[in-house]
């Protein structure tokens, strides 16, 4: 029987001839990361395991990009313990205020990111970094401290679910949609520790759309999302001088739990609508529902980058921002942040009237920069719309794309952008 290529990476990173599902291994890993929230917590457990050194201070990421800029005290005393810790063992790869961005934007453009390696990070949405033919997963704080220490990580081999790309995408409709609509499908734990594995008619995306929808494949309860390389693939590493790395593709014969047909001509834009990212409904259906918005989130982790920020200027150029809407766009790295003022999207989005931050993940887990009160109704780009993600337990978000939550902006009530053109 053949493998997937998730199971072929973790054969290759075990050391191993042959790896079965199920099986339980420990492999090696070739980048460990953590932010302001989880990294202090595997800080205190690797000074716990008495170990003298870290496996690799080249190999190793901190990024404090949940709460900071710092919100609070408390937040500056967790960044402070991170900051101490990597000064102490020479972490390279260490990010704050002025260098930060959302982390897992940021990794891949630093080209810390490449196929067949396998990452983990201790955040949920480590998966994104699947995009690019890596086998990425979030781990808890423990195996951070264990994978600091020893460069080593455990794991069960997953079964797979085979998502087959067809056609091209309609007007207005990107990655985020299409995940959405999978989640939709599949259900919030209808992936629950699987690999999603997309194949087919992947040239159909950018790498930005591969990057959201590798993002939310945890959405569904799977272990990683992964995609395999392609020309696009090479040509992002190319741009970031990324070399000397080796690609896998899934055998004809790869067992697959499931397959599900991803036909892109049939999509539209979605919204999921609260409380789960599996509560989604089509964009015709939502603008019908007339619902006023509050708040517009743009940015994250998941829709930050620059595809997304381009998206968002063509919509709100020489458009206003509605009156009764607070829109918020956070470009997703420094660089994206500088790239949005050299190409003018700055400009547009001041002259709509929308607030620009920098770096953060702070509002979508209801940390700063855009918390909700009672009530309160907020179209976001992010991943998750649970009860009191973003503040207030009476306060409701809807999950979108950027296209969605610009032309939302504008109009005051969820819709798309043919909805104000």
């Amino acid at each position: 029987m053949g493998m997937t290529m998730t199971q072929k990476i973790m054969e290759f990173s075990a050391n191993k001839s042959h790896v079965r599902v199920g099986e339980l291994i420990e492999c090696r890993v070739d980048l460990v990361f953590g932010n302001d929230i989880t990294a202090p917590v595997a800080i205190d457990e690797f000074y716990k395991m008495g170990v003298k050194d870290v496996f690799d201070n080249n190999k190793i990421a901190l990024i404090p990009d949940h709460f900071t800029p710092n919100k609070d005290i408390a937040a500056a005393i967790l960044t402070k313990k991170v900051r101490e810790f990597a000064s102490k063992y020479k972490i390279k790869h260490y990010y704050e205020v002025g260098r930060v961005g959302v982390e897992h934007a940021l990794l891949p453009e630093l080209g810390l990111i490449k196929p067949g390696d396998v990452i983990i990070g201790a955040d949920s949405h480590t998966c994104t970094h699947g995009a690019l033919n890596a086998f990425a997963t979030g781990v808890g704080s423990t195996d951070m401290a264990y994978g600091m220490a020893t460069g080593r990580g455990w794991f069960k081999i997953p079964e797979a679910i085979k998502v087959i790309v067809k056609n091209t995408k309609q007007k207005n409709v990107s990655g985020k949609d299409a995940i959405l609509w999978l989640i939709g499908k599949l259900g919030v734990d209808g992936a629950r520790y699987k690999s999603l594995e997309f194949v087919g008619n992947i040239s159909a995306f950018s790498m930005d759309d591969r990057f959201t929808i590798s993002n939310m494949a945890v959405e569904a309860g799977a272990k990683n999302g992964i995609f395999p390389s392609d020309e696009s693939t090479r040509q992002y590493l190319s741009e970031r001088n990324v070399v000397n790395f080796k690609e896998y593709f899934p055998d004809d014969d790869a067992s697959y739990t499931d397959e599900v047909v991803l036909d892109l001509s049939q999509i539209e834009p979605i919204v999921a609508f609260p409380h789960l990212p599996e509560n989604t409904k089509g964009i015709q259906e939502t603008e019908a529902m007339k619902i006023k918005i509050d708040q517009v989130i743009i940015g994250s982790c998941t829709n930050g980058r620059i595809e997304d920020m381009r998206i968002v200027a063509e919509i709100l150029k020489d458009k206003k921002v509605s009156d009764s809407v607070r829109c918020i766009i956070i470009p997703a790295t420094q660089s994206i942040w500088r790239q949005c003022v050299t190409e003018g999207l700055m400009t547009i989005f001041v002259d709509a009237g929308a607030a620009v931050s920098t770096p953060t993940c702070g509002p979508c887990l209801g940390g700063h920069m855009g918390i909700l009160a009672d009530g309160e109704k907020c179209v976001s780009t992010t991943n998750r719309n649970f009860i009191g993600r973003m503040g207030h337990i009476k306060s409701e978000i809807y999950l979108a794309s950027p296209a969605v939550a610009a032309a939302t902006a504008v109009s005051g009530i969820i819709c798309g952008p043919d909805y104000i053109n």
